[in-house]
């Protein structure tokens, strides 16, 4: 799991949910190899995206990674039917259970790749001791719920802290980065040291989804 290349994962949230298929196979003819699926409940944050049933359904015709994203409350309830569904990587936030370590290792036992995320105003210390279990973790750079936010200044400092805490512990944690990435943010996001890079509307409401990623690729080059 250890990165080549900063990794681009678009957010399905953002595509054009009558051409998703078609937009699917255009980001596989690209060579991106994730795709970060947004799942809200409406409680722990304030929107409703899509759950297990979309998530079946894609999986039978994209082999992309499924970086999948809940954002949701109690996540332990629904580990399984995600891990079933497809989900390659699931993540949840540390702010949505009581024992987040428990749910790290349901992840792992389903045979899942786990993360961890923390919303803007939870500092990144508090995934400190949750590390070693963690394939990822995930800084939030907007406030969870919505797509198309403006990239909060505060998260770089929060992926640098963070990715310096790693390399000193000699984890293989993966360090991830959600809202606002852009072709200004992509660079200072992965020069604080982010692996992964997720976009939404920077990479389908872009119209040529081509350029989009063409252009975030552009804009990191020579961070890795």
């Amino acid at each position: 799991m250890r990165k080549k290349e900063i990794l681009l994962s678009p957010s399905l949230l953002s595509c054009d949910f009558a051409r998703a298929g078609e937009q699917l196979k255009e980001l596989e003819r690209l060579g991106v190899k994730w795709l970060h699926l947004d799942v809200m409940d409406g409680a722990f944050v304030p929107n409703i995206s899509f759950g297990i049933p979309v998530i079946k359904s894609i999986r039978n015709s994209t082999a992309l990674f499924f970086d999948t994203h809940l954002m949701i409350d109690a996540p332990e309830r629904y580990i399984k039917q995600f891990a079933s569904a497809g989900s390659d990587c699931i993540t949840f936030h540390i702010e949505a259970t009581s024992d987040p370590s428990a749910v790290l290792d349901m992840i792992h036992a389903e045979g899942k790749l786990a993360g961890i995320s923390v919303k803007p105003a939870t500092p990144v210390q508090s995934v400190y001791p949750l590390l070693e279990k963690c394939d990822l973790a995930l800084v939030m750079s907007v406030e969870p719920g919505f797509g198309g936010q403006s990239y909060m200044d505060p998260a770089t400092e929060k992926i640098r802290l963070l990715k310096n805490h790693i390399k000193r512990k000699g984890y293989k944690t993966l360090v991830s980065v959600d809202g606002g990435i852009d072709v200004k943010t992509a660079p200072v996001a992965a020069g604080a040291g982010a692996d992964v890079l997720v976009a939404g509307s920077a990479v389908f409401g872009k119209g040529d989804i081509e350029t989009a990623v063409e252009n975030l690729r552009a804009a990191v080059k020579g961070l890795v």
